[in-house]
């Protein structure tokens, strides 16, 4: 009876617990959905671009018309005897609009539009980034997942081979050093398999800490060893570099220099503003029985400021063409990695195909030898070899297909796509 009570709770305890334990199955476009919503790193590129927007406004607050309301209230006596306080009342309401500052705050403005733009370029710069490294940890759990598979295959393989040669052994037809030898390589096997598992473990937690996820669950991820980007010629490379978004953000700060040193220029130019006020002072009694107003133009002329006006122009200069120099570099570093990405995704995809055809062959070879070396027709060491070069292709082959998925990517990084192309 006791055992019957302990039976079911074992088995209550073990149906509460498997939710806690069950793999999440994700696929690519699940990954991306919630590396989208979810990665610190896309979240602090949009709060860099949702500052430039509001320093934008910023900006151009300048040129609206500026309205302030002004109330004062205040009681004066003295210490004389006899004397009583007195009590003045005050307000004033005052407009104030820019009519011409030789063009300097629109040019502020217009380097502000060209910041929002960077700004904009930074998080897309950001997105094809975070696609690659989420694309490689995708593709280096998928390796895992067939790793595990693989190499537990290839030790069972083992596993027979060490029984097939113990047998012959046996009965006198093979020599000690044959098989101590079978019992390295399924050693060898089983240390694999323990750390394909290990593997598997840590390629769990890249891909969630690229998912932005702060816990790291067990995961499977569902997919095949194939690129999806089928272009087989090579395409205009400038085209995609001068598209980039490294490069537009680039443009954009340059863009923006230009019209900071035209703003820093124009600082020499006259301010005239247009000025109204309406309001009462000086008054002791409430409410007000009149009221007092003013209009009229407010002109500023700069004439003299310790040179630091020549300074900023100077300064400004020194950062456009820093500017346009980190233009040109950018261009460059980008056309050649397009042009290295290009050709590493062409081999990549040549080698799968090369990769295929060993195995192929490994195979055909391995059946045959088999065949031969149980009939005695093929000694152990030839027989060894063919097994080791079967078991060597099928790595091979894994590792040509992840390398493709993680070319391909690159090739996409380097083009600027991000999550959301």
């Amino acid at each position: 009876m006791r055992s019957k009570i302990y039976l079911l709770l074992g088995t209550i305890f073990l149906v509460l617990a498997s939710p806690l334990h069950a793999e999440e199955s994700l696929t690519w476009q699940q990954c991306v959905s919630e590396a989208k919503e979810a990665h610190p790193d896309l979240s602090s590129a949009l709060a860099i671009l949702q500052q430039a927007e509001a320093d934008k406004r910023i900006v151009g607050g300048a040129l609206i018309p500026k309205l302030s309301l002004g109330l004062r209230s205040v009681e004066s006596g003295t210490t004389a005897k006899g004397s009583s306080p007195t009590v003045a009342h005050s307000y004033s309401l005052t407009a104030q609009q820019l009519l011409y500052d030789g063009h300097k705050t629109s040019n502020q403005v217009a380097s502000s539009k060209e910041a929002v733009k960077s700004a904009q370029y930074n998080y897309n710069a950001v997105s094809a980034d975070l696609r690659f490294a989420l694309r490689r940890a995708f593709t280096q759990l998928l390796k895992a997942q067939e790793l595990v598979g693989l190499v537990s295959e290839i030790a069972d393989r083992r596993q027979n081979n060490v029984r097939l040669i113990s047998l012959r052994y046996q009965g006198g037809r093979e020599h000690l050093g044959s098989l101590r030898q079978a019992e390295a390589d399924l050693a060898q096997a089983q240390f694999e398999v323990s750390q394909a598992k290990r593997g598997l473990v840590l390629a769990q937690t890249i891909l969630a800490s690229a998912l932005g996820r702060d816990s790291h669950n067990l995961i499977r991820v569902q997919g095949a060893f194939r690129a999806t980007d089928l272009l087989a010629t090579k395409p205009d490379l400038a085209l995609f570099a001068n598209k980039h978004p490294l490069f537009q953000q680039l443009d954009a700060r340059s863009k923006a220099a230009r019209y900071d040193l035209d703003a820093a220029r124009n600082a020499f130019s006259p301010q005239l503003y247009l000025t109204s006020s309406l309001g009462r002072g000086s008054v002791d009694t409430l409410p007000f029985k009149a009221v007092d107003w003013t209009a009229g133009f407010t002109l500023s002329v700069p004439i003299y400021e310790g040179g630091t006006g020549q300074a900023r122009v100077s300064k400004a200069m020194a950062v456009v063409s820093q500017q346009n120099a980190q233009e040109k570099s950018g261009y460059l570093q980008l056309f050649n990695t397009l042009e290295e990405s290009w050709k590493i995704f062409q081999d990549a995809r040549q080698m799968v195909a090369v990769k295929k055809k060993f195995l192929d062959a490994a195979q055909e070879r391995s059946a045959i030898a088999n065949a031969q070396y149980s009939n005695g027709l093929v000694s152990f060491n030839d027989w060894v070899i063919i097994e080791n070069n079967l078991v060597s292709a099928k790595k091979e082959f894994l590792n040509a297909g992840a390398d493709l998925l993680i070319a391909e990517a690159q090739w996409i990084q380097a083009k600027g796509e991000g999550l959301d192309g």
